[in-house]
């Protein structure tokens, strides 16, 4: 039996299976519709997306490692064969997307050897963010690995940032004030912040686990805060977002929550139902753990009213 607190979805496939009632097989599609879940293959599904329609590519593939996806396994491979296994869904997914697209592609240390390489090859490759994910055991014979990237890359010159949205709020240690007022900082209730451009290195990401409402059984999920500064940052209010490795559903859960359309693609019907539930869930909760009010707060934290400076 779970704890009360525990919010973790993963029931089963016969417990969830009116969830599947809303998902879309691609076999039956003539063309993908805005908004759903996909259950099916993804080369099938993405060659049902008209093409030059999404504005903004989140990827989470299979990393190059031996992963059971709940009955659906990933087998490691050698370099070549995994460089193969990428360029192929970076080909299919490429001609759907718009000229002023971005593209994220989530990937381990290792695995990025490969996708940076290919990222650079079929678009224009402008960064790579790489986030702590403060999570997991020690390793006895090595480092611990505790960092993920994500590359950041565009179709063309002609894009969407926005800066604003996705701004970082930090505390104010020493407050400087000019002719008697703050500079370049705010004096709140809570205490004195400074918005300032965000860096390619996120360490205020708190990986979801058990008493967090978006927390699923998923091996490999990413946290909602995470694709929050994705969407917020390279596309805008109904602006149609892809995700052909959706998993438990998060780009779409999120994507809905900040008012932007979704196409989810995955195979397990598993995770298809435990998406289905949180994009239902996602009618009547808007939140996004550590984004409030349009401000990331730092890891694990909740603004605390209190004056710091008198």
């Amino acid at each position: 039996m779970k704890s009360q607190r525990n919010k973790t979805i993963d029931f089963s496939l016969d417990e969830g299976k009116e969830y599947l009632l809303n998902c879309v097989a691609p076999e039956k599609e003539g063309v993908i519709p805005e908004n759903c879940t996909v259950l099916g293959d993804a080369y099938l599904a993405l060659s049902k997306i008209k093409d030059g329609t999404i504005d903004l590519l989140i990827v989470d593939p299979p990393y190059n490692l031996d992963k059971n996806f709940h009955g659906n396994g990933f087998k490691k491979r050698g370099f070549e064969d995994y460089s193969v296994y990428t360029e192929k869904w970076i080909e299919a997914v490429k001609p759907k997307l718009k000229k002023t697209a971005s593209v994220y592609v989530c990937c381990d240390w290792k695995s990025a050897l490969t996708i940076g390489v290919l990222m650079e090859k079929h678009f224009i490759l402008r960064n790579r963010i790489t986030w702590q994910r403060e999570k997991g055991r020690g390793a006895k014979e090595n480092w611990k690995n505790s960092m993920e990237d994500i590359f950041f890359a565009t179709v063309s010159d002609d894009y969407t940032f926005n800066l604003d949205a996705v701004k970082q709020r930090k505390k104010v240690l020493a407050p400087y004030r000019e002719n008697g007022k703050p500079k370049d900082w705010e004096k709140t209730e809570n205490g004195n912040y400074r918005l300032t451009c965000p860096s390619n290195f996120w360490d205020d990401i708190a990986v979801p686990y058990w008493s967090m409402a978006e927390n699923t059984a998923h091996p490999t999920q990413k946290p909602e805060k995470l694709i929050a500064k994705l969407i917020l940052a390279s596309s805008n209010a109904n602006d149609l977002v892809l995700d052909p490795f959706a998993g438990s559903g998060t780009t779409g859960v999120v994507a809905k929550k900040l008012n932007r359309k979704y196409i989810n693609i995955e195979q397990n019907p598993l995770y298809c139902a435990w998406g289905e539930k949180r994009l239902l869930d996602a009618e009547t909760d808007k939140n996004i753990q550590g984004y409030e009010d349009g401000v990331f707060w730092e890891r694990n934290s909740k603004p605390v009213k209190k004056d710091v400076d008198k």
